[in-house]
């Protein structure tokens, strides 16, 4: 039913802000503290768990997937607003962390895609090229479409 997959959604929404809420009040923040990535742990547990002991049906698994697909969105969003609302009272030292955060994502980014370069002379790299300039041929039925870019 998908009922049963919202009310999963639902249990695992209320004891993952239980559980922020504690947290928080354990480190002597007054919010919550990740309280939505808890209730999203608690969900993939749950659909594992239910998986695996094939309790899982499709109306659960549809009401847990309708449902968990417009509340991460939403609820993360609600959360960046607040936490950058709160964050810009503390002066400077955020736009320094923000600053060095992107510089780290362009860095790895960076180091990412060099790692993971092909070798621009290969065959499968220039057969690539000329498959996007259109100026190649179709690869036939049952060969490799890299063993044509030593034939051009």
């Amino acid at each position: 039913m998908i009922v049963l997959g919202v009310a999963l959604l639902a249990a695992c929404t209320l004891i993952g802000v239980y559980l922020g809420d504690l947290l928080g009040q354990l480190l002597g923040v007054k919010a919550n503290v990740g309280g939505v990535g808890i209730a999203m742990i608690l969900l993939i547990a749950a659909r594992l768990w239910l998986s695996r002991r094939g309790r899982l049906t499709r109306g659960v698994q549809f009401g847990v997937e309708f449902w968990a697909g417009m509340y991460i969105p939403i609820v993360v969003a609600m959360a960046a607003q607040q936490n950058v609302v709160a964050a810009m009272s503390g002066g400077p030292i955020v736009l320094i962390a923000a600053t060095g955060s992107l510089i780290l994502c362009f860095g790895a980014v960076a180091l990412l895609s060099r790692i993971g370069r092909r070798d621009p002379g290969s065959a499968v790299v220039e057969h690539g090229g000329s498959v996007i300039e259109g100026d190649a041929e179709p690869a036939p039925v049952g060969r490799p479409a890299a063993s044509l870019a030593g034939k051009e």
